[in-house]
Order: C-alpha cells, then structure tokens, then sequence
C-alpha cells in the first residue's frame, strides 16, 4: 500500500493548529530528554550519533505538526513522503548501527511524549481530533520505518550473496591467500576449523529454493556455508564441520542424482582451495566407479582421478602406497603384485612365492598398516593395483637418462 486517504472525525481549530505548533521547541526538548533518560543505548552512542538521530527525532515532530495543521482536510498520505521527510537526512550507515527494535524504540518515545502533552496543549473541543492525529501519524510512522529497514535488507541481502558468490570462486579458482581472507572478512565467515568442499549436481529445485533450504540445514547442524550454482554443478563449502562423513549426509539432500563428492578437511578457508581441488577432480572422475557411496570422499577415489589424468592422485598413488612399501623391502611389492594379480588368492600366492600362507597374510597385514589400504578388501586391493602401476611408471620416468 503506497497511499491511502485520512480524514479526521471533526475539524481542529486555528487555535489548536497554533498552539501546537508554538509547543514544537518545547516538545523537542521534552523528547531529547526522554530519549536520554529513558533509552540506555541511546546514551552510550558516540555524540555524533546521537546527535543524529535527535535530528531524526525532531524532524518526526516538524513532520507531525505539519500534518497536524491539514487534519480537517482529506488528505493524501504517502509513505515515500513520510520516510523523505523523517529519514531523509540520516546518514545511511544508521541502519546498520540501530537495529529495527532501538529505531522502533526511539520513534516510539517521540509518540509517547506528543501523545501525553498534546492534551494539555490544546482546548478541551480539539482533544480528540488531536488523539486521532497521534493514531494515524505512528501508523504512518510505522510503515514508513518497515519500508526502511525492509529496504536496507534487501540491498544488504543482495550484497551478501555477490560477496559470498566471490569469495566461492576464489576458493574453488585458488586465488591468493590474502584475497581469500579479505573477501572472507567481508562476507563475516567465522569458522576457523572443520572446513570441507564439497560438489555433485543440484537438486531439481529453484535456485532461490535450494539455497534457503541448504542454509536451513546447515543453521540447524551448527555448519557455516558457502552455496554456489555453477552451470549443471553445485559447489558448497562447509565450516564447523565435526564429523566430516556425518555432516556431509545431512548436507547431501541439497543434491541431485550423480556422485557427490568431498575433499579434505582443512582448518581455514586460505587452505580451502586444496579441499576445492581434490573435490571437483573426483566429481569429474566419480563417473568411472558407478557403485561409489554418496557422498564420498576424493581420497577414496585416487585411481579414478589418477587415470583421468589428476597429477596430485597419481602422485599421492605413488609417495603413499608404492614408495611405503618400497622402502619397506621388496618383498612387500612382490606380495601385493602376485595376491591382486592371482585374485587375491592366500594358497596361490604362497605356492608363487616359495613362502608359507601364513606369511603371505603376515605381508598382508603389513601392507595395510603401512598404506591403510587392505589388500583382502576388493575396492582396496584395486587401489593398490593401480597404486604399483603408477609408481612403477613414475620410477621409470624419474630415472636419468643414459
């Protein structure tokens, strides 16, 4: 409702229209003082603050009296013309220094001291057209302050999200530490622990939808998040993460079909890029294990990134599991090449190696202390398979040239 019409019961007097504005400096006072003496957060703003909104103040009682002197007329009222006229001049850092309630509050006190001297300024016929006059002024008051805060949240909101949609991509493009922080420090991202990427395909959902539905979810877990929807991908970055697989199942319902994917945890957002990194080379690679959990981890998909071409995989394959067990002997290797290529097989493993079944599982168990991949296990023994391969390449490359 941008306007509306008022007409009050009964026409006010020149007198009343006299008095009241002969009582103006009088009522400023009394508001100023009533502000100070029944307002505490009023009196612990800086002067220049105060100073500020006394104006404020003081520009609503202007604003009555000139009202108050048209009331026996039908006229038009506007909500832009009461907020140019009370909340024109303030500075317009005052929204984000006064909350909602303490401007509820301070407009408040002005009605209440017009409200309980205007009887006394005005002749006993005039009393109840000035009663209305006070009514209908705080409803415009009213309207005029929600419009205000209302429009500072939507610019504030609007804000947030282009902060928090840059502060994503230079997470996920791996920008300079510094740029991550200031652009961190302006979005207000406290989470200083606990931080995870994570990326699958987006819920059939309206955009709009599915970020407040994530950032419900996440407010409920106690999570800090980051949303962003990147063509067909959907990149999240969560903060305060505890348990890593517990908190990414119950951020998983923001997902659609297809793999999801998460990468390390990391204890800031400067190191975020890494988890960023590890996350979007396993989405991409994830296609390759059909069977793979939701969501899952991008450590447990080394070797299919490591032959989709992921260099840091097929390094992690070769310093991790290879070159572990290489510097723990021979015959670590040589056990690990035989029991995966004879279909994990204890009794043709031990006949291959002229050795007893039991120190086959004795080199077995030793494989999976060293790398913490079993090789008993179907999914691991694959790791290792594809573990040796690249770490015998990697050996062959790294050999100098004759």
């Amino acid at each position: 409702m941008n306007s509306w019409s008022t007409k009050f019961p009964r026409a006010v007097s020149n007198e009343a229209k006299a008095a009241v504005r002969a009582h103006l400096g009088e009522l400023k006072t009394a508001v100023l003082h009533q502000l100070n003496t029944s307002l505490p957060w009023f009196r612990e703003l800086p002067a220049n603050q105060r100073a500020s909104l006394g104006e404020i103040a003081q520009q609503g009682l202007s604003t009555f009296a000139d009202w108050f002197e048209h009331s026996e007329k039908k006229v038009k009222i506007s909500v832009s013309g009461v907020l140019h006229s009370v909340f024109g001049n303030a500075p317009p850092e005052l929204s984000r220094i006064v909350t909602l309630q303490q401007a509820v509050q301070l407009l408040r006190t002005v009605l209440q001291v017009v409200e309980t001297q205007l009887p006394a300024i005005v002749a006993e016929p005039d009393k109840t057209a000035a009663r209305y006059a006070v009514v209908f002024y705080s409803r415009e008051i009213a309207f005029a302050l929600a419009e205000v805060y209302a429009r500072a949240a939507e610019t504030r909101g609007s804000w947030d999200a282009r902060l928090e949609t840059l502060l994503l991509d230079s997470i996920l493009a791996g920008d300079r530490a510094d740029e991550i922080r200031s652009r961190a420090a302006a979005t207000g991202w406290k989470a200083t622990s606990g931080i995870t990427v994570m990326v699958g395909h987006p819920a059939q959902l309206d955009e709009a939808q599915l970020v407040a539905q994530l950032r419900e979810v996440a407010s409920r877990s106690r999570l800090e998040i980051l949303i962003g929807v990147l063509s067909d991908r959907l990149a999240i970055v969560l903060g305060s993460v505890r348990d890593i697989e517990t908190d990414t199942r119950t951020i998983q319902r923001g997902f659609g079909d297809g793999p999801i994917v998460y990468g390390r945890m990391v204890d800031s957002l400067v190191d975020a890029p890494q988890s960023a990194q590890e996350a979007l080379e396993g989405f991409s690679a994830a296609p390759a294990w059909p069977g793979a959990p939701r969501p899952i981890s991008a450590a447990e998909l080394l070797p299919e990134r490591a032959l989709n071409g992921d260099q840091i995989a097929r390094s992690a394959l070769t310093s991790q599991v290879y070159q572990r067990l290489a510097r723990a002997g021979h015959s670590l290797l040589e056990t690990v090449d035989v029991y995966t290529t004879t279909g994990g097989s204890l009794e043709a493993t031990a006949r291959q190696l002229f050795i007893h079944a039991n120190t086959v599982r004795y080199r077995l168990k030793r494989v999976s202390e060293l790398t913490g991949w079993d090789p008993t296990s179907p999914r691991d023994a694959y790791v290792l398979q594809v573990a040796l391969m690249t770490g015998r390449l990697d050996t062959v490359l790294n050999q100098p040239e004759q």
